[in-house]
């Protein structure tokens, strides 16, 4: 698969499967992550690997971490969370790890790190794999930030779930190009 195919044929599905990526391709795709435009080579990225045993560790830091919040969480909150990290038999928990540079803003190290995550995800696809990259309220919770061990110049970016799909991808409509460029003059 050519570059300009994978991204126009990549597409995000909810339940993965097995298999996940063996490390030989997980090495590849996460080659291609570090091949982000990076201004200043900061390399202000890193990336966890949650699998196996590990993905009922991190639904359990989920809980803990939500109910620290939140005591009075309701219950069916509280099982949604139990069962989030199986939706795939892997999750890359993408970081953005700031550095203080004076030429390259966080804004410019946010973006570097997510072209790190597409190029990942882009890789995976050309491998045979799907994702799904999520955020949310738990990419900002403090307790699993801690759980995870993110140091305060960390942010969580996202959480990549990835599998092979179980089903067929959604149809994606592409809107006009002209919703989107213009010409300046």
């Amino acid at each position: 698969m050519n570059v300009i195919d994978a991204i126009l044929t990549r597409n995000a599905q909810g339940k993965l499967g097995l298999p996940a990526p063996d490390k030989v391709a997980l090495d590849k795709a996460f080659a291609c992550a570090l091949r982000a435009p990076d201004h200043q080579v900061l390399k202000p990225w890193r990336y966890l690997v949650i699998q196996g045993d590990a993905l009922q560790k991190l639904a359990e830091l989920y809980i803990s971490a939500s109910l620290a919040q939140e005591p009075d969480l309701a219950p069916e909150k509280i099982e949604k969370m139990r069962k989030m990290p199986f939706r795939a038999p892997m999750i890359v928990v993408a970081i953005t790890s700031y550095k203080n540079d004076p030429k390259v803003p966080r804004e410019e190290q946010l973006l570097s790190s997510g072209a790190g995550i597409q190029n990942f995800i882009l890789a995976l696809h050309d491998l045979g794999f799907t994702s799904m990259w999520r955020s949310g309220p738990l990419t900002e919770n403090p307790g699993v930030k801690k759980g995870l061990g993110l140091s305060e110049s960390e942010h969580i970016s996202g959480f990549i779930y990835v599998g092979t799909p179980n089903s067929e991808p959604k149809k994606i409509v592409h809107p006009p190009l002209a919703d989107f460029v213009a010409d300046w003059n």
